[in-house]
């Protein structure tokens, strides 16, 4: 667990890359400058593999919290590394998704045969369904939720979603990936559609406001002048 700012922590659950993963945890509850706290809800960003290098309820509690304080966890998107923590906490509260991702998971959006993610996920949905029990709901371009804005970033996924707090943070899940110092798109073999990812890069750099914090599922966070990241990358695509 690193702590990131007063009311952000980024949970290091993965394994070595390339089988790296990312989870966040931020508190609303807590003023970002002073830390003091207020009103707020806390929220979980992600959820890395089901069984990870360091256990998902342990680096919750390293950041002194239980697992059933969670008022809501918001997916990037359906991949293993992102979704399988889910069944390795005790949680009560919602779990948001895109909408098109939802599709994807439960079977009700078909991915080609032909393509090698398409391949995968439709094994990974047999194999390793979303639990039963999740409260899900899907989510969908410029929704917010509590003090997140989403944002639709198809690619990689057909429905990623990247998520940007209202207080300077961006959860950018696996639209980018950080890689010596600076932002990438991701391995062409891990997404569906690089020229999809390339021009949700694009869009997001002009729809979403400026943050100072990038958060990304794989790599190390930008803890400042995160959107001149994002900004460098659009212009390089």
């Amino acid at each position: 667990m690193r702590r990131l700012r007063e009311d952000l922590w980024l949970l290091e659950l993965g394994w070595h890359e390339p089988f790296g993963s990312n989870a966040f945890l931020i508190d609303d509850a807590i003023d970002p400058e002073t830390g003091e706290r207020t009103a707020g809800d806390l929220t979980l960003v992600d959820t890395g593999y089901r069984w990870n290098r360091r256990s998902l309820a342990s680096e919750i509690a390293a950041a002194g919290y239980e697992a059933d304080e969670i008022d809501r966890i918001l997916l990037t998107h359906y991949d293993l590394d992102h979704t399988g923590g889910l069944h390795s906490i005790s949680i009560d509260c919602p779990v948001y998704l895109g909408a098109t991702e939802i599709k994807l998971a439960e079977g009700d959006h078909q991915p080609p045969l032909a393509h090698h993610k398409g391949l995968f996920h439709r094994a990974a949905r047999t194999l390793f369904p979303l639990p039963e029990s999740i409260d899900l709901h899907s989510v969908t371009d410029e929704q917010w939720i509590g003090r997140f804005e989403a944002f639709a970033t198809p690619g990689h996924n057909p429905g990623h979603m990247v998520y940007v707090h209202e207080s300077g943070v961006a959860f950018l899940g696996d639209l980018v990936w950080e890689t010596d110092g600076e932002l990438t798109t991701p391995f062409w073999g891990d997404s569906y559609d690089m020229r999809q990812v390339r021009e949700s890069v694009k869009s997001l750099a002009q729809r979403c406001p400026p943050f100072e914090i990038a958060c990304m599922g794989h790599g190390s966070p930008f803890t400042e002048n995160g959107f001149d990241h994002l900004q460098r990358l659009a212009d390089q695509l």
